[in-house]
């Protein structure tokens, strides 16, 4: 009787194991299709950027099996450009991709979450991000306009910018017009120049007709890319206010929290994969974009003066603490990235910065 009782008990456990089987895709089947718009800050097709956040929205609705479809809208599309951030708070659309220092008149402390001059790399950055409490305070200083962010990629190290007239001390940047958002055009202002923030799409028609002296944008695969060889004849190096310039996308609370839990595991590891992928293109395109600049189209690189990069220094310093006193949170931001500077510089003095001034003699631009 035991033993009937045995056989009869596992048969009922396999006909449920096998019912489960059998049901699972046809519950599947039945679960809710979100249905998402994406806006974004950037030009239509322009790479990495724009083409990121395309890449970024296939790759949810590929890992989440079409249960979760994202229409990306590329700047002007749908809405302006700058809008990009009321149209997400506000539930206009779902999402939104940009970055975030565009949204300094929204909330100071914004700033940090792209780049800082003289500040962290990308390295640094994700570092902060991912395993030093830096999202965590990104998502603090969203969460009063019903957004939640996200890293969705990094430029890397950007270019000094384009130049109509070479710069070469502190003085040289007195009434310059010059396209340079976030901390860097505060600093820029403060050294005497006059900052104009433009969407990329309207960059280099104001570079040429001499709207703006100079504009700084990406790096040599961007910058060729958008033809400003064309309008300005001075590319200057290092790109002091901007590097490791992480990018955003951003989920209007109410829709991220509606989704299951599973889902909104896959928008944040499409997001943390796009981070990846985008930083891996600028780093494999900016070199050959480079020596095309220089030997093709006689592009003048230029390093910026170490006097003038010191007075850029002290301006920063001041800028930043200038700008950390404008709110609390402001203040919270600058000093863990402070900190978190500091302890990630004590390791990268003896590692990437060590290693990158042994082999530095080994690289050279064919001009």
């Amino acid at each position: 009787m035991e033993r009937r009782d045995f056989l009869k008990k596992t048969g009922m456990a396999a006909a449920a194991v096998a019912g489960t089987a059998i049901s699972a895709p046809s519950v599947l089947a039945k679960e809710k299709t979100y249905r998402w718009k994406m806006v974004t800050t950037w030009p239509p097709n322009l790479p990495v950027f724009q083409t990121g956040a395309e890449r970024f929205a296939k790759r949810v609705e590929e890992i989440s099996g079409g249960r979760l479809k994202i229409k990306v809208f590329a700047g002007g599309e749908l809405v302006p450009p700058l809008g990009v951030f009321d149209a997400v708070s506000q539930g206009t659309v779902q999402a939104g991709s940009g970055a975030s220092y565009y949204w300094a008149g929204k909330t100071p402390a914004a700033q940090w979450f792209t780049t800082v001059p003289f500040g962290l790399n990308a390295q640094g950055i994700n570092a902060w991000f991912y395993s030093g409490g830096g999202l965590k305070l990104w998502e603090e200083v969203y969460a009063p306009f019903n957004l939640v962010p996200r890293p969705q990629g990094n430029s890397g190290v950007q270019m000094g910018g384009w130049f109509r007239k070479k710069m070469n001390t502190i003085a040289d940047y007195k009434g310059l017009k010059m396209r340079i958002p976030g901390l860097g055009g505060k600093v820029i202002s403060k050294a005497g120049g006059t900052v104009v923030l433009l969407p990329g799409g309207e960059i280099f028609t104001s570079l040429e007709r001499g709207v703006i002296d100079a504009t700084e944008w990406v790096g040599p695969m961007h910058d060729l890319r958008m033809g400003f060889y064309k309008a300005a004849k001075y590319y200057y190096y290092p790109g002091w206010h901007e590097p490791g310039t992480c990018l955003e996308v951003m989920f209007n609370k109410k829709a991220y929290d509606s989704l299951p839990k599973d889902l909104q595991a896959i928008v944040d590891a499409a997001a943390m994969e796009t981070n990846m992928w985008s930083l891996s293109q600028f780093e494999a395109g900016n070199g050959a974009a480079l020596q095309e600049l220089i030997t093709k189209h006689k592009v003048e690189l230029i390093r910026f003066p170490d006097d003038l990069l010191d007075a850029l220094r002290k301006l920063t310093k001041e800028t930043l603490e200038e700008e950390a006193d404008k709110d609390k949170m402001s203040r919270k931001v600058h000093e863990a990235f402070k900190k978190f500077k500091e302890q990630v510089g004590i390791w990268g003095s003896v590692s990437e910065n060590a290693y990158y001034n042994v082999i530095a003699d080994k690289f050279s631009l064919k001009g």
